[in-house]
């Protein structure tokens, strides 16, 4: 255990921290207005603008970047000498989906087995309530100079920030950015993402008939769309070991970091029993080192409510993660070209493309990584993880882009039982704690490195 004084501060400040979250995860704040209000997300922009400011930081606003949504800024001067850190975090939130599959309300906190359940308890508003953690714990006394951001569509993949940031280079001009949008290997393991997947997502649209017919009249000869989909879907995958198979990709990387346990990622994941995991490979080369296909969603009857007709046109919705090294528009090539290729029975086949992003790396050996080692070592005891992670964060290429000198560190709470974009999602509030206490941490030692 720490004795550091900064952990009986951040400690005393849990409390706040969770009625901070209490309050944040009320906001419904998905943002996408098919779903919810745009209100919704404007009302939890204005919440981290009053927090930060109230935290310490100055001129802190809300920006309308070019995909509609509000991204919050603010700053605080560097002392004379010391460096600058960007803390980054995004307020939008998935939407909760089945809203029947979460044992409590989705957008009310609430405490069951040590947990704090809610939708962005983890992800991201988790790591917001951090960032207010620690810059309180430090009250006055912070030795760097600070920017920040959040982001307020991150979760819908339309690249508001991301322009923002090209058009606004000067803005976000730092020498280590904290993105704070990952977490830890498990509860009490401290852990520094240090890969991301890619992402490239396409619709793909079956037509076969102007319209629907009866399939008793016209069945067997007339072309059944959705069974044409399942069978072009089914050909991104190895029919043997389910292991994604796109032409023209390469699908045999192996990674070359920390494992992850196949026992412990069955856990995690919430694979039942006697179902074996898909692909080939140790399971850290499947998740870091391959690319890896999912249908996210297909249009098509439902089956309550279903006619005896033939179906004239189906549709799904196909994500495409891809490692680093990988290049996102090749990769979207490789892939509109093999579900057009292999449309069957010279069915009607067209690939519109949707959100992308690069994969990306980060260099470990600067002073940043060093300053994060040795607080994380203080907090956990223990010396730092690096991990990969399969989730795409865009705006972390942009940023390498944009400051290819800073460094750039992923960290946060959102651990594997934290089960962010499903139903029921948690945070350890543990986590909040010895993350909090870890960022205050790096900030002190940071600075002496400038000294």
């Amino acid at each position: 255990m720490s004795t550091d004084p900064l952990a009986g501060r951040i400690a005393g400040l849990m409390t706040r921290a969770r009625a901070d979250l209490t309050e944040l995860v009320s906001i419904p704040s998905v943002a996408d207005p098919r779903q919810y209000p745009p209100e919704e997300c404007r009302r939890a922009a204005q919440w981290v603008a009053d927090a930060f400011t109230e935290a310490g930081l100055r001129d802190v606003h809300l920006v309308e970047t070019p995909d509609g949504s509000n991204a919050v800024l603010g700053h605080r001067p560097a002392p004379p000498g010391a460096p600058t850190v960007l803390l980054y975090c995004h307020y939008d939130v998935q939407p909760p989906l089945d809203d029947d599959a979460w044992t409590t309300p989705p957008f009310t906190l609430t405490e069951r087995d040590g947990r704090w359940y809610g939708r962005g308890t983890a992800d991201c508003k988790g790591n917001i309530v951090m960032h207010l953690t620690a810059l309180r714990a430090l009250g006055d006394d912070i030795p760097v100079g600070l920017k920040f951001v959040a982001e307020g569509s991150e979760e819908q993949g339309t690249g508001g920030l991301e322009a923002y940031v090209e058009a606004h280079r000067d803005v976000f001009t730092a020498d280590a950015l904290l993105v704070c949008d990952t977490g830890n290997a498990a509860v009490g393991t401290g852990t520094a993402t240090t890969s991301l997947r890619g992402l490239v997502n396409v619709v793909v649209t079956v037509d076969t008939l102007a319209g629907e017919v009866h399939s008793g009249m016209f069945g067997g000869p007339a072309p059944d769309a959705l069974a044409a989909l399942v069978q072009l879907l089914s050909t991104l995958r190895d029919p043997e070991t389910g292991a994604t198979r796109i032409e023209d990709l390469d699908a045999t990387g192996r990674w070359e970091g920390a494992g992850y346990d196949e026992e412990q990622f069955r856990a995690d994941a919430g694979v039942l029993d006697g179902v074996p995991l898909t692909g080939d490979g140790s399971v850290a080369d499947r998740l870091w080192a391959r690319p890896a296909v999912t249908v996210l969603g297909i249009d098509c009857p439902p089956v309550v409510g279903s006619a005896a007709a033939v179906p004239p046109s189906a549709a799904a919705r196909v994500s495409l993660r891809i490692p680093p090294g990988t290049d996102a528009a090749a990769a979207r090539t490789a892939l509109t070209g093999h579900l057009t290729r292999a449309a069957p029975w010279g069915v009607r086949v067209t690939v519109e493309p949707e959100s992308s992003g690069s994969p990306f790396r980060a260099a470990t050996d600067g002073p940043a990584y060093g300053a994060l080692g040795e607080a994380m070592r203080e907090v956990y005891g223990k010396e730092m993880t690096y991990l990969g992670q399969g989730g795409s964060i865009p705006l972390c290429n942009v940023l390498a882009d944009a400051y290819p000198s800073a460094e750039i560190i992923l960290m946060g709470v959102e651990e594997p039982r934290c089960l962010i974009h499903a139903p029921n999602e948690s945070v350890d509030p543990s986590e909040i704690e010895h993350m909090a206490h870890v960022e205050a941490l790096f900030l002190q030692r940071y600075a002496r490195t400038y000294r």
